[in-house]
């Protein structure tokens, strides 16, 4: 890549701090990875013409993929595998159940650990039952019977396994089995999940899941429907409506073929067509797709996630290549050249800042995608060239970017400083997004560390952000949050309570970082009372200029 001329040190300047936070040897573990299995139920309609599938919207209160569409399912316990079966699922073999699942093998993130492959079934149905209240077992129970018997399930007053020692085994056999995928490393959560189709018997009932009106019970979704393929998709383009990879890889192949002919199934089961070179496409909202990377980022965080936006065949743009690392940057790379085959031009890259974590893997791309544009917001430039990078244009606040493609793709730049004085987020309004970079993080809080960060203007930029209607918000660290204005409004919530206690200590006679940090941040570990100094001493500029506290 061109050089800058400029030999200082990466730690140079005033993030000197926070970069020395990012020089670690070891690299975090990935989170544990936990089998489960989801249930997709089908029907041929004559009235709505053609397929429906059964979905339901998880309830805004989950911890995993809250305000998403899914179908029924959810984690394999340990004791799903006292569960009696009866039958396999049609197109499986060993290896559906035992097999590491190919990510994995990709990632070179080695095995499951222990086997829980015989309650993948058990748990499959038991889930049923639970979302849907359809009992497959060899003898059916009573309705009555199997409604109470569905509510003491789910108060854990019983088990599935004591239901197949009532009414016969767990009938298997009437499921289809439909791929299998896997959570993606952002998340701090991750599921080795397998998908069954199942054709909903004519003689039942339509699904009826739990609702709040039964007595102690939370239900964990809010919404449930019937619905076309296509109509879903074309739903997931024009709204807001939020729906994971494998759930649009789903609709997509059925809304293509019409019910689960052989054909469907092979698509389905050999989801290569899903894929961006070695990884799964990541797309959770349209012309939007994140690509994590292995960082050396700050713990519990272990990736960093770079966007590519656009729709092929049509201009793109990445944000934040981000690994230093040279089997992630191959792995990037791949992903690059797989996206420029499916039809990207990609010919800028933008850098939401200029932290190491965020810009390790800009000379390598630079040079494999023949020299692209370098953007930036222009007061994070002379940290760039600090680091090695010239900035060919700088991008500004309100400037609107439109990437032509099918269709064209609107990006907005917005000037949010704080966590660096040059610091970018971005709006998709199409795509109901915004990506917040490192504005946020749904894994941890973001370490503001001056005078590069200020917590004064990050406090700000939190608010416009959180004036801007979106479905969803991506950070650059952990999943998308699906409610961006209660998330945003709760973390400059958190900062003024911390900040209450600093001003309250404050009066109390301690003065410095050091002194308050122990009153301050009680509640966390002394191993980051280093970085919560440089929080407290954030706090205490703002409060200086508000004019709460003396100046020096």
């Amino acid at each position: 890549m061109r050089s800058s001329g400029v030999t200082t040190s990466p730690l140079a300047g005033d993030s000197a701090f926070y970069d020395s936070l990012l020089h670690r040897p070891v690299r975090s573990p990935t989170a544990a990875i936990r089998p489960s299995a989801s249930i997709i139920p089908w029907r041929i309609s004559a009235e709505a013409g053609g397929i429906e599938v059964w979905w339901l919207r998880r309830a805004p209160t989950m911890r995993f993929l809250a305000g998403f569409w899914a179908f029924p399912g959810g984690g394999v316990s340990r004791r799903d595998a006292e569960i009696r079966i009866a039958g396999n699922p049609q197109g499986t073999s060993e290896d559906t159940f035992t097999r590491a699942a190919p990510e994995l093998d990709r990632e070179s993130m080695g095995s499951l650990g222990p086997d829980l492959a015989p309650g993948v079934l058990g748990g499959a149905l038991r889930e049923l039952f639970e979302e849907t209240g359809l009992l497959l077992t060899e003898r059916p129970a009573p309705a009555s019977e199997s409604r109470e018997a569905r509510v003491h399930l789910l108060r854990k007053e019983l088990s599935f396994a004591e239901l197949t020692r009532r009414h016969g085994r767990a009938v298997a056999s009437r499921l289809v089995f439909a791929g299998r995928w896997l959570t993606p490393p952002f998340a701090p959560m991750r599921f080795d999940n397998r998908f069954f189709l199942l054709e909903w018997p004519r003689d039942a009932p339509d699904p009826e899941p739990v609702d709040d009106s039964v007595e102690g019970l939370r239900s964990e979704h809010d919404l449930s429907e019937w619905v076309r393929p296509e109509d879903a998709l074309r739903r997931w383009q024009q709204t807001g409506l939020l729906a994971a990879p494998p759930i649009l890889h789903v609709m997509r192949v059925l809304a293509d073929e019409g019910s689960p002919t052989e054909q469907a199934l092979r698509r389905l089961r050999d989801t290569e067509e899903a894929d961006l070179g070695p990884m799964r496409r990541i797309e959770f909202r349209p012309g939007v797709v994140l690509l994590p990377l292995r960082t050396p980022t700050l713990p519990p965080a272990t990736h960093t996630n770079a966007f590519l936006l656009g729709n092929p065949p049509g201009a793109a743009v990445l944000i934040d290549p981000s690994t230093p690392w040279p089997d992630e940057q191959a792995k990037l790379l791949s992903m690059l050249d797989a996206a420029r085959e499916q039809g990207y031009r990609i010919r800028s890259i933008w850098l939401s800042h200029h932290h190491p974590d965020h810009v390790g893997a800009v000379e390598a791309v630079w040079k494999h995608l023949d020299e692209p544009l370098i953007c930036a917001h222009g007061a994070d430039c002379a940290a760039l060239e600090r680091r090695g990078i010239l900035v060919d244009e700088e991008l500004v606040d309100g400037q609107v970017v439109r990437f032509e493609g099918q269709p064209d793709l609107e990006v907005e730049v917005l000037h949010t400083p704080g966590h660096t004085r040059g610091h970018l987020s971005f709006h998709i309004p199409a795509a109901d997004t915004l990506l917040a970079c490192d504005l946020t993080s749904t894994l941890s809080t973001i370490v503001i560390d001056p005078p590069d960060g200020d917590m004064d203007h990050y406090i700000s930029s939190l608010g416009r952000l959180a004036a801007r209607e979106a479905a969803i918000l991506f950070p650059s660290h952990g999943p998308g949050h699906p409610n961006p204005r209660q998330h945003l409004e709760e973390l400059i919530e958190h900062r003024l309570q911390r900040e209450e206690k600093i001003w309250k200590a404050y009066r109390d006679g301690l003065s410095s970082p050091s002194a308050l940090v122990g009153r301050v941040y009680d509640d966390v570990p002394v191993t980051l009372h280093p970085v919560a100094e440089r929080q407290i001493a954030a706090h205490l500029i703002r409060l200086r200029r508000l004019g709460r506290i003396p100046r020096y």
